[in-house]
């Protein structure tokens, strides 16, 4: 029997010493386990997590100061603990140690060498910068090597050597799909691919059942061949020669394979998914023997917490019986938070990890007499004149001194025995002097040189090498303007250092870099006869020339540079405080650098896209630290609930995710009570301001719709500000952020703070309910009827889980999901862009069909005619969601039939009502509409009923004739109610063939222009088709030409106001001559009149949502899903 007929295996263990410790039988039942990790809302940083339960302590065993404890001494503050159930599956857990694998010998099956197939499925830590192999028969030492698959930094790579030995290593690499956790991994080898050459594919499916998805296949010149090592086959091989370092994988391994030939037969297909927990050794079906080494285990434990017991509160009543300890557990991030001094500067973290000989920071406070070294056995520098704290400028430091008038400095630095040295430090000169002035000198032991020195001056920087004498040996004066441009006025960092030049001379180089503005690299150079030597001693004296000068962070090294390059470049990005490095790369630089109060991991949800720019690192914190990164690049930093450690998923990885947990409210036990959507302004934000710290500022406003800062009288909510620093690399980036911030805090759909699920009343959903964490996604379908009827769409923000031994409840923390669906660019589902706003013109009842639509300006909707392959599509309309299968322009009329004495009826089925002259002057020739104008001064339409004031037509026209006497007019009309109402686009075809284009308007038989002429470059020609596009929203009216076999123009070439004409009336074509014309009956021709806007669309499914209902002129329409661009 199994949970719920069974009691809820709950497993709790403590680390007592270095083993876990199962103290499950000590967990009292009366009080059930309580664990809450995450935040209780979007926006809010994570708490650290809380497991909460009480322990039997009668016999005393959890007082930690009781000496008859069997726990005496070995518990106590922060004693690690953890929580987890069974699993529905059994799995290999690796630690990521070389010694924790499982292994089988070689055997002469395993030994290919032809082509081959590897397969592994598993779930670990894809994307940080640590390389883990995955499996392969690859030796710690060179010579028995044959094939490993590994990643890397979120690549796949497949290593294999032909000759035992990293000299004939060949490889293939490719970069995995974002977001991933369980995955599987595939590489095909065919050594030999019948053309000449080797083929290798890397491949990932989501699990070893496929299907397989090609990552890359690589074809190259040659064939190829597999070492036969006698290498066991391992999952997975460690290598601690490489750099980096190759370690297991740490994670779960759930199955792998390795086939003799490209789907051939396997020859090793370890299962670990139904073995028993605490298997050791055990034959897979190929008849392989794995035995498990190390810390390896086989398992189905799914851990629900891990935390640290940071006080353990002895409790008892009154009678002595009933004896407990109420522990409250805390995650990692607790301690993290807790009496933590900021971290240094990056310069001061940074150089001493170059291994330097001296290094003084010179970050001391202003009442400092000294500057003292961080390395061991290196006196503080002896000094004089200088301001400490005067100047906090530099990303990279805390506050420096300036130097007064006079300063100086002296410091010795400890000989070493190796030939060749570096001084290095950075400085703010704010002008050049305008004589040799000073700026360091190093004192060098064992060669001709006693001295180096570099000076400035308008003139140039010029280097000296001085003999014991105080003579010149060498010297070079570099007075490039660029690079004495550089060389003050910004934060730079100078390097003095030598390079062998061979032949017994030696290089003395200045080195110098703009810090501050990324500028050119400079250096001075000369050359003296003698050996490099050592550096044994740094001093200055300065005077009035450096007054105010900034300086610090001096630094000796006993490393030669190469030629006319520094040998030491640990300076490199720390001197800015790394300021530009992505949000994921400063994680993986800060788990790198605080290895062991760190254990940091990251997914990466979209490996070609770089998370945000970070600015500079200051002093603070490490939590600090690690905070700026969600804070900056938008995504969620919480806690590992698989060990003590943090997980930072990115934005990207938030983003159109795959529902992690689907449930169904009508479903019995899915849903538990209570399910209470809240809409209220807790997280409305529609006024957002971002400020780059150090930087500008960029502001997003939502000023129209329901969200925004109207007031609610005006239809929106009223002014909800935010105004945020973040650390930022570029200025540009706050414009961006904002929006973002923006859209996120008016995404206008209710909120569900809490979502109850019972497992012990729907065990089903028990094993995806193990693997929801911290930003997936839930939804829930059927929802009641009381509420909306789409599919409740929600990202986890945290969740609190109660663990018992018959029940077993989780109230997930949610947040809407919606603003995390963005688009992209091809897809069929998330790459339709929206309208501007669109509506209905004519009003629709339940089950009507063809919709009359209009559309802001532009975009409109896209025409089956243009774009067919790319419908249906869903629209929501009212609450109801419908599917367009067409659409077209709400008229138009190609004019390809036939009509005598009338123009009978459009292509789109309207009909068209003429006026003006007689009957026998309008006619379809099978290929135009005609107006023959048989008099002069009289009008000729041609109309069909409009179903909006608003309009966007457009027709092809031509005359028979050129204009003789007077001029031709001819164009289009719209909020047409008779022949002396309405607007009209007319081109007016000159008796020059000039042709000029104005808006008009006749109101009570008055006409006039409306807003300006436009006389065009067209010419008229007898024959020719020019196109006129006549559009009106509102107020607004815009025309323009062009010919017909032309591109349209891009702007508009009539722009007009007029508020004479409101009603929609009827719209199409208009003809007339001027009275003074003479040609005799010319005949102007019409083809592809179409109104562009409103449209027509064919709704081929009604209530898609199950919302069945009318919808009243002017009802808004929008895609159901329409593209949301992401940040």
């Amino acid at each position: 029997m199994t949970f719920p007929v069974d009691v809820l295996d709950v497993r709790t263990e403590l680390l007592i010493g270095v083993v876990w410790t199962d103290i499950t039988d000590d967990v009292y039942t009366r009080s059930p386990i309580t664990i809450e990790r995450g935040r209780k809302d979007e926006g809010t940083r994570t708490d650290p997590t809380k497991v909460s339960l009480q322990l039997n302590n009668r016999l005393g065993k959890y007082s930690p100061r009781n000496p008859l404890s069997p726990y005496y001494g070995l518990i106590g503050r922060n004693t690690p603990i953890r929580i987890s159930v069974p699993g529905p599956e059994s799995y290999l857990s690796l630690s990521g140690e070389a010694a924790d694998l499982i292994a089988t010998p070689d055997n002469a099956a395993l030994d290919i060498t032809g082509d081959i197939d590897i397969r592994v499925e598993a779930t670990a830590d894809w994307y940080v910068a640590r390389s883990q192999s995955l499996i392969g028969k690859w030796s710690t030492t060179d010579g028995q090597r044959s094939y490993v698959l590994r990643v890397f930094n979120g690549s796949l790579i497949f290593n294999w050597t032909t000759a035992g030995t990293d000299a004939s290593a060949l490889f293939h690499m490719a970069t995995i799909p974002g977001g991933l956790r369980r995955a599987a991994f595939r590489v095909t080898l065919d050594v030999n691919n019948g053309s000449g050459g080797r083929t290798s594919t890397l491949y990932w499916a989501e699990s070893l059942d496929g299907p397989w998805t090609t990552l890359s296949t690589v074809t190259t010149a040659g064939t190829t061949s597999i070492f036969s090592s006698t290498t066991a086959l391992q999952i997975a091989p460690g290598i601690p020669t490489t750099s980096p370092v190759r370690t297991p994988i740490r994670g779960r391994v759930h199955r792998a394979e390795i086939r003799s030939g490209i789907d051939g037969s396997a020859v090793a297909n370890p299962d670990f998914r139904s073995l028993p927990e605490g298997t050791t050794s055990f034959a897979d079906p190929a008849g392989r023997t794995w035995t498990l080494a190390g810390a390896a285990e086989i398992t189905d434990r799914e851990y629900r917490a891990h935390a640290e017991v940071s006080s353990w509160p002895a409790r008892w009543d009154v009678s002595g019986e009933d004896v407990y300890v109420p522990i409250e557990a805390a995650g990692i991030q607790r301690r993290m938070g807790q009496g933590k001094k900021p971290l240094a500067s990056t310069l001061r973290r940074r150089i001493p990890s170059g291994g330097p000989l001296a290094y003084w920071p010179l970050e001391e406070g202003k009442d400092a007499t000294q500057a003292y070294s961080t390395l061991p056995g290196v006196a503080p520098l002896n000094l004089s004149g200088l301001d400490f704290e005067a100047n906090d400028t530099l990303a990279g430091s805390s506050a420096l001194p300036a130097l007064r008038n006079p300063a100086r400095i002296r410091g010795t630095i400890p000989r070493s025995t190796a030939s060749g040295w570096q001084v290095e430090f950075v400085y703010k000169l704010d002008t050049m002097p305008g004589s040799q002035t000073e700026i360091m000198r190093v004192t060098v032991a064992g060669s001709t040189m006693r001295t180096a020195i570099v000076y400035a001056s308008t003139a140039g920087i010029r280097i000296e090498a001085r003999d014991t004498s105080g003579d010149v040996l060498a010297f070079f004066l570099f007075n490039n303007a660029t690079a004495l441009a550089d060389f003050v006025g910004v934060w730079n960092r100078l390097a003095l250092f030598v390079s062998d030049a061979g032949g017994g001379q030696t290089n003395l180089c200045a080195n110098w870099r703009d810090i501050t503005n990324s500028g050119g690299t400079w250096t001075a150079a000369t050359i003296y006869t003698g050996v490099p030597g050592a550096a044994v001693g740094v001093a200055a004296d300065w005077a009035a020339a450096t007054e105010g000068m900034a300086i610090g962070h001096l630094a000796a090294f006993d490393v030669a540079g190469s030629g006319t390059s520094p040998g030491v470049t640990i300076y490199e990005g720390a001197d800015d405080g790394f300021a530009g490095e992505t949000a994921l790369g400063r994680l993986d630089r800060l788990a790198r650098e605080e290895p062991g109060a760190l254990d940091l991991v990251w997914v990466d949800g979209d490996v070609t896209r770089s998370s945000e720019l970070m600015g500079p690192q200051r002093p603070a914190p490490l939590m600090d630290l690690l905070e700026e990164v969600p804070a900056s690049d938008g995504g969620i930093l919480y806690e590992h609930r698989e060990r003590l450690g943090l997980v930072y998923r990115d934005r990207s990885s938030l983003e159109n995710q795959a529902v992690a947990l689907a449930l169904d409210y009508e479903a019995p036990g899915e849903v538990g009570p209570p399910l209470e959507p809240v809409e209220d302004d807790q997280r409305l934000r529609n006024d957002v301001t971002v400020k780059r710290d150090g930087g500008s500022e960029g502001r997003a406003v939502l000023e129209e719709g329901p969200m925004s800062v109207l007031p609610p009288e005006d239809g929106g909510v009223g002014p909800y500000e935010e105004s945020v620093t973040l650390s930022l690399a570029l200025d540009a980036q706050t414009q961006q952020i904002a929006g973002w911030r923006m859209a996120l805090g008016t995404w206008d759909e209710a909120r569900y703070p809490t979502v109850h699920v019972m497992l012990h009343a729907a065990p089903h959903l028990i094993p995806d309910a193990l693997l929801m964490d911290l930003g997936d996604r839930l939804t829930i379908d059927n929802p009641p009827a009381w509420l909306p009827p789409d599919t409740i769409d929600q990202l986890v923000q945290g969740y609190t889980e109660v663990l018992d031994q018959y029940t077993w409840d989780l109230w997930f923390n949610c947040a809407p999901a919606g603003p995390w669906t963005v688009g992209v660019l091809e897809d069929d589902a998330l790459g339709r862009l929206d309208t501007d706003g669109s509506e209905l013109t004519v009003a629709v009842d339940s089950d009507d069909t063809s919709w009359s639509v209009l559309s802001n300006d532009c975009p409109r909707w896209i025409t089956t005619a243009d774009f067919a392959s790319d419908f249906p599509f869903d629209v929501r309309a009212g609450g109801e969601v419908v599917t367009v299968s067409a659409c077209a322009s709400s008229v138009s009329d190609t004019f390809t039939r036939s009509v005598t004495d009338g123009w009978g009826s459009a292509t789109s089925g309207q009909a068209w009502t003429n006026a003006g002259g007689t009957a026998a002057n309008f006619d379809v020739t099978g290929s135009a509409g005609t107006h023959t104008m048989t008099s002069t001064n009289v009008s000729r339409r041609s109309s069909v009923p409009a179903t909006s004031p608003d309009f966007d037509m457009v027709v092809d026209l031509t005359t028979n004739d050129l204009a003789s006497g007077g001029s031709q007019f001819a164009g289009l009309m719209a909020r047409a109610v008779d022949s002396d109402n309405l607007y009209m686009a007319r081109l007016e075809l000159t008796t020059a063939a000039a042709v000029i284009l104005t808006i008009r308007k006749r109101v009570a038989a008055a006409e006039a222009t409306v807003g300006s002429s436009f006389t065009t470059a067209l010419t008229h020609v007898a024959g020719t088709y020019f196109r006129l596009r006549f559009q009106g929203f509102g107020s607004t009216l815009r025309a323009r030409a062009w010919l017909a076999s032309g591109t349209e123009p891009d702007y508009w070439q009539v722009v007009a106001t007029d508020t004479d004409l409101a009603a929609a009336g009827t719209l199409g074509m208009r003809s007339i001559l001027a009275s003074t014309n003479t040609d005799t009956n010319p005949i102007v021709s019409y083809d592809n009149f179409a109104v562009l806007n409103p449209q027509t669309l064919t709704i081929s499914q009604r209530s898609v949502n199950g919302i069945s209902k009318s919808h009243a002129l002017g009802t808004a329409l929008a895609l159901a899903n329409p593209l949301r661009l992401a940040l």
